[in-house]
């Protein structure tokens, strides 16, 4: 098969879930001997695109966007898909839904086949103006027109585009990235001034809706002696993080790291006490995968999607958005280690046995192979089953 890919910024991956994701399945399908053509932005990339590169095994191709960051996304993703419909790809990929605003164009002018993956339901997110939460929006209305296939990466998304729609969607469970091999004499940690299984860390990108404002907040109200906070994330807004740095002022007990890649960030995962992701809107976070998959235990709001992959015996869950109840698991979790431990190791066999990217890439090729014969708007059993349960 060729298969086009846009939507990712670019491999291999720095921070962001779609560029992990696509680090994952598109070189096992490359490895099939599968074409794959990871459409990228010149931006990030700092290439043209008569410099395309490799990235085991996939091509990667860079076209110019806008200088303008709001939009860079969407001319890029403009760009790229006029240049994919150019071409003859037996699949064209979208990720996410602000990409998915073009899919209309290979779908009337193409014969290749139109998959949309939705990560999340970007329009809701604080980082995107009016306008462009409006843009994303519509975005996800073509790709409900339009796509032969919609694939989900949680149920709860599911359930979203059935209500909202009555469209069926696929559900192709994410899974956590491979770390890298991690220092054990635990260097990267000691330059931060922490001390291993005695830090609590929130890991992820510094905007609102991940709430990180509101560990810091429960974490300086409880002092729990002897623990440190990181939080550890690349900055999207650069005022919500300037307040983030004002609500632990003067606390030497909270470290922030900026960004972690390879083995730093592998160490710091590996050697947290309690991972907490306190967001009030997340698809399904490879971060809490990735916890979990570490055998980290873990504390997350209540949102839907986290109740599913916590249950009652991988972690602990808080009310969303509620400070009080956030600082209740907190110390409960602090002071309750040995339970916490035993609900990470359920945490890590779930994770093994649900998510893993061998059956998200024979997911993925099953799926382009059903769509390549039939060609409709897909129905499955699968999800019928979950609407009528």
């Amino acid at each position: 098969m060729k298969i086009a890919v846009i939507g990712s910024k670019g491999l291999p991956p720095q921070e962001g879930g779609i560029e992990h994701h696509c680090a994952e399945i598109y070189p096992s399908m490359a490895t099939e001997g599968h074409l794959v053509d990871l459409f990228a932005r010149s931006s990030i990339t700092g290439l043209s695109w008569r410099d395309p590169s490799d990235f085991r095994g996939i091509r990667i191709v860079s076209l110019p966007g806008s200088r303008f960051k709001g939009v860079d996304a969407l001319v890029n993703s403009a760009i790229s898909t006029v240049v994919a419909s150019l071409k003859r790809y037996d699949i064209v990929h979208f990720h996410a839904l602000g990409p998915s605003l073009w899919v209309w164009l290979p779908h009337l002018f193409t014969r290749s086949k139109i998959i949309v993956t939705c990560h999340g339901l970007d329009w809701q997110r604080s980082k995107w103006g009016k306008f462009s939460s409006l843009l994303i929006r519509l975005g996800e209305r073509v790709a409900v027109r339009f796509a032969h296939r919609i694939i989900v990466v949680s149920e709860d998304l599911q359930r979203y585009f059935w209500q909202t729609y009555r469209r069926e969607t696929i559900y192709i469970a994410n899974a956590p990235a491979s770390y890298a091999e991690s220092d054990s004499s635990f260097a990267a940690g000691t330059s931060f001034g922490l001390a291993k299984n005695r830090y609590i860390l929130f890991l992820g990108r510094l905007v609102p809706e991940k709430c990180p404002d509101l560990l810091i907040t429960a974490f300086g109200q409880l002092q729990l002696k002897g623990w440190k906070l990181v939080i550890a994330g690349g900055i999207d807004h650069l005022s919500f993080a300037k307040d983030l740095i004002g609500l632990a002022a003067g606390r030497t007990d909270i470290v922030f790291t900026g960004e972690l890649q390879g083995s730093e960030l592998a160490e710091i995962v590996r050697n947290a006490g309690i991972f907490v992701l306190p967001s009030a809107l997340e698809g399904l976070s490879l971060a809490l995968l990735e916890a979990m998959h570490e055998q980290v235990p873990v504390i997350a709001s209540d949102l839907p999607v986290h109740q599913t992959i916590l249950g009652e015996d991988r972690g602990i869950l808080f009310r969303t958005n509620d400070l009080e109840s956030c600082m209740s698991k907190l110390e409960w979790a602090v002071q309750h280690l040995p339970e916490m431990a035993i609900m990470a190791g359920n945490a890590q066999a779930y994770v093994d046995r649900h998510h893993n990217w061998h059956r998200s890439v024979v997911e993925h090729l099953t799926l382009y192979q059903q769509v390549l014969t039939s060609g409709d708007v897909h129905r499955s059993a699968k999800s019928a089953a979950l609407h009528s349960a």
